[in-house]
């Protein structure tokens, strides 16, 4: 009997007011289609004053049912809304990789204009069974989150029955904290994946092999309550996370 083999695809789903073009999202999205995968990025809507329901209808467009070759990588934001997808779906169902970055199921000190949506898509997650219908899951956070306390994330690994890896210095992985590549991310995503002929050997962690313009950067940070107190940017533009 022929055994059929699952073709891999992997979606990455962005943050709070980002788009498929920031951080690191794009060097990723390159690095999984050179190993043959086809990737999608897909723009959530109106991502500057996101709708819980909207963004769950855009993420289950794109994801649909998963299987045993779907690699799903999320960031911030994005992190709540795929796990509300999963925890949604009937039936049975695999998931080859689940990636999530400074994800959370808690309300964000900084970011309390969140709240109200981060409170809604939380109260319709069912946890406890998603990490049994995933094959490789890995919970990724920094030492020094100022969006996303560390503690958030933890809480968020434990849920899920694992521990987070940590990266030191990452910040919230944005741009603006240096982050446009985000190798640990692209090592849980296709961790027996081959290297494309010529992608050279992978420093391991996750420093960035670049750093935007600091004009690019710029644009990159949100203002949030307190942030003199906290050592954060005094004028700013925009969170993209």
């Amino acid at each position: 009997m022929t055994r059929t083999t699952t073709q891999q695809r992997a979606t990455i789903i962005h943050g709070y007011g980002a788009t498929p073009e920031d951080h690191w999202f794009g060097w990723l999205a390159a690095q999984l289609e050179a190993r043959g995968i086809p990737t999608s990025v897909p723009a959530l809507p109106d991502s500057e004053a996101p709708d819980p329901d909207r963004w769950s209808t855009a993420v289950a467009s794109d994801i649909g049912t998963p299987d045993e070759g779907t690699i799903l990588v999320a960031h911030s934001l994005g992190c709540l809304t795929v796990l509300r997808h999963l925890s949604s779906l009937d039936g049975p169902w695999r998931l080859g990789a689940l990636v999530l970055v400074s994800g959370f199921v808690d309300v964000l000190p900084s970011l309390p204009e969140l709240d109200a949506h981060i409170g809604f898509v939380a109260a319709r997650l069912g946890l406890a069974g998603v990490a049994a219908h995933v094959d490789r899951l890995t919970v990724i956070r920094s030492d020094a989150d100022r969006y996303v306390p560390p503690r958030h994330t933890d809480r968020l690994a434990d849920l899920l029955g694992t521990r987070a890896q940590v990266v030191a210095g990452g910040g919230h992985f944005l741009a603006s904290d240096g982050f446009v590549t985000l190798q640990a991310a692209l090592e849980a995503a296709v961790r027996d994946a081959p290297a494309p002929p010529g992608a050279g050997s992978a420093v391991p962690g996750s420093r960035p092999a670049r750093l935007q313009p600091a004009a690019l950067r710029s644009r990159s940070i949100h203002q949030v309550p307190g942030a003199a107190a906290e050592g954060l940017p005094k004028v700013c533009t925009r969170h993209r996370s």
